[in-house]
């Protein structure tokens, strides 16, 4: 049997890498000078390099591995469905049993209203699944001109042509001839970055109410859906004040507007309840998934459908619509089985009975460093914000990112995952950290904002903007 094992020294895996291996969402040029960092192992929520340095992931991979590293229960399943039925597709009127399987445990966790499921490779295929999907269901209903999906500035919904197109990242919008036609924007609900003088709750109502504008200038005959996550992650783990969903859920209920929850990053424990939707009362139409349903051990994604929409889209003749690995056997069995160890090990209960509390209450003990302007945290995805002036909640004089790097950078170095977007460092962990896990996290933390501020300070950075 072949094995991939780390065989080489660190520089000639560099190497290779540099030679064969273009990254997402990276300076090619760069990463080569500086050379990759290769991972070569991970048991429960730690790391190992091709070095034997050992970190602790934050990240949970990328927001994915909520059932921690090293779960040879999920290898045992993959390898079992390998051998009885490595592939088959569900075009052509045909299915599977780990697909049949997968789709009723997921009607069975998601709310009532929601009892289908139209699968993908990935969050950013589910999305695009959802452009196509509101659309077609309003066309069967007869109204055809509601096309256009209002979505929100500094949003991430996936990096294909529509995912990119309903984020409201202006840096993806800058390549690659980005938006496409049909899809509009309001600002998001950011108050420590553009509260002003309002205060949360006013900001929330205000930032709310911008969709109910929006709908009125597109007009409410061609507006389909509005599409969110319920915490922005990507954006940098963004905590809506609690006004905010309950009006935009009033607005979407008043107007006729279909409400899709990005649960890619929120979903399967992360917010504390099986999905950020109930964390918030919100009542979706439609949930997109990935990430944590599988705990990121096989690729797999999807969208939760309605019953309303499910049976409109159903009974309107073929949806000329699919990808190859539709419910691909093997991720969905992996999926599978992941769903039935966070559910029958309670881990999600036990995180928010033990660790999620104990995490919040240290990681909002960060505000009272020097360095930190606001703390954010909801069940175990989490935000700090640095500042050169915590009165003014003002933004550093330097680029944007430039004090966030420098803390990412010594993160790692301390043995430490946690990631950097703009001038927040944000922590999305396994859900099986341990209150232990949490004290070893905020001491890394600490020595990291404390060498982070010592360096902005001697390199003149701690200017406001």
């Amino acid at each position: 049997m072949n094995k991939i094992t780390n065989h080489l020294p660190t520089a000639e895996l560099q190497a290779l890498d540099a030679a064969h291996h273009m990254h997402p969402f990276t300076a090619g040029a760069e990463l080569a000078k500086k050379g990759a960092r290769v991972i070569t192992a991970a048991n429960g929520v730690t790391l190992t390099d091709s070095d034997g340095n050992q970190m602790l992931d934050a990240m949970a991979g990328l927001w994915c591995v909520n059932i921690g590293y090293g779960r040879k229960e999920l290898a045992n399943v993959a390898a079992a469905q390998m051998e009885q039925l490595p592939y088959y597709n569900t075009f052509f009127q045909t299915t599977h049993v780990p697909a049949i399987a997968l789709s009723a445990k997921l009607a069975e966790l998601a709310p009532a209203h929601i009892n289908n499921v139209f699968y993908a490779g990935s969050g950013s295929e589910a999305n695009d699944t959802n452009i196509r999907m509101v659309r077609h269901y309003w066309a069967a209903k007869g109204k055809p001109t509601k096309t256009t999906i209002i979505s929100r500035k500094n949003a991430y919904h996936g990096s294909t042509i529509g995912g990119a197109s309903l984020g409201g990242m202006s840096g993806m919008h800058a390549q690659g001839g980005l938006p496409i036609p049909g899809i509009a924007y309001i600002d998001q609900p950011n108050w420590y970055a553009e509260g002003g003088d309002l205060s949360p709750e006013d900001f929330g109502l205000e930032r709310a109410r911008q969709l109910e504008l929006k709908i009125a200038e597109l007009g409410e005959d061609n507006v389909a859906a509005f599409i969110a996550e319920p915490v922005q992650g990507a954006g940098g783990v963004i905590v809506p004040p609690a006004t905010y969903w309950p009006e935009i859920q009033r607005i979407c209920d008043a107007h006729d507007i279909l409400l899709i929850a990005d649960e890619v990053i929120c979903g399967f424990g992360r917010t504390g309840n099986w999905f950020g939707s109930q964390t918030y009362d919100i009542r979706p139409d439609i949930m997109t998934i990935a990430k944590g349903l599988s705990s990121g051990y096989a690729p797999i994604g999807g969208s939760l459908i309605s019953d309303e929409i499910a049976d409109v889209v159903n009974n309107a003749g073929d949806f000329n619509h699919g990808y190859t690995y539709n419910g691909h056997p093997v991720s969905a069995a992996v999926a599978l089985e992941n769903l039935r160890i966070l559910q029958e090990e309670k881990i999600i209960e036990t995180a928010c009975e033990t660790t999620m509390p104990y995490l919040a209450e240290k990681w909002h003990a960060l505000a009272d460093h020097p360095l930190i302007g606001e703390t954010n945290i909801v069940g175990m995805m989490g935000s700090i914000v640095m500042t050169p002036d915590k009165s003014a909640r003002a933004p550093f004089k330097s680029d944007a990112g430039t004090v966030g790097f420098i803390c990412r950078e010594f993160c790692f170095e301390n043995g430490l995952v946690m990631r950097h977007v703009g001038d927040r460092m944000i922590i999305s962990p396994p859900l099986v950290l341990t209150t232990s896990d949490v004290d070893v996290l905020i001491e890394r933390a600490v020595k990291s904002l404390d060498q982070t501020l010592a360096k902005a300070t001697a390199d003149g950075l701690m200017v406001a903007g």
